[in-house]
């Protein structure tokens, strides 16, 4: 073998043992369980323009939470959606909370000028509960019950999956039972 192609190769392969290592590094830990169906979630307070807000607030009999960032191309299509949600079932009992995961609050600001929200909107700038909830892809969006309970997780948005969405939601509210997975 040539020695300038050894060198090379060599050369490579310890480059590839390093980029690697980095990667392995550099990977995030996966949360110790990721959200299920039936699981009850923690009480947690989130920062929103308004002051801290509560996970699950005391009216609502379902809280449809959604995980979205700017950069979100989907996010753009969910955001006049869940105003839509908001103005025909907030009266009912549904609370809708998007739960930003930018690193920068001015990013989001921005996103909401273009697309406002009728509902509320938290900041997770650390990402602290995303990772909890083990969010991998954006949107990300769980329905709770009034207790907290987790009556299903949903990742994407389409335009699609509003009609599962709203039936899984409109039959959660009218009958008070757990949702079907939309």
């Amino acid at each position: 073998m040539n020695l300038s192609l050894h060198a090379a190769l060599a050369m490579a392969l310890r480059w590839g043992v390093v980029a690697w290592a980095v990667m392995a590094l550099a990977a995030p830990l996966s949360p110790a369980h990721a959200v299920q169906v039936g699981e009850t979630l923690p009480a947690r307070w989130l920062d929103s323009a308004a002051g801290p807000q509560p996970l699950v607030a005391g009216k609502a009999r379902l809280t449809y939470v959604d995980f979205w960032a700017s950069w979100c191309g989907p996010c753009r299509q969910s955001f006049p959606w869940m105003n839509d949600m908001h103005g025909r079932f907030a009266a009912g009992g549904l609370r809708i909370l998007a739960v930003n995961v930018d690193a920068k609050r001015a990013d989001a600001e921005q996103f909401l000028a273009r697309f406002p929200a009728a509902f509320s909107v938290v900041f997770d700038r650390e990402g602290a509960f995303a990772k909890a909830a083990d969010v991998t892809t954006m949107p990300t969006s769980l329905l709770l019950d009034a207790q907290g309970k987790v009556l299903f997780v949903h990742r994407g948005f389409t335009t699609k999956d509003r009609e599962a969405l709203e039936a899984a939601i409109a039959g959660a509210l009218r009958d008070g039972a757990v949702a079907q997975r939309p």
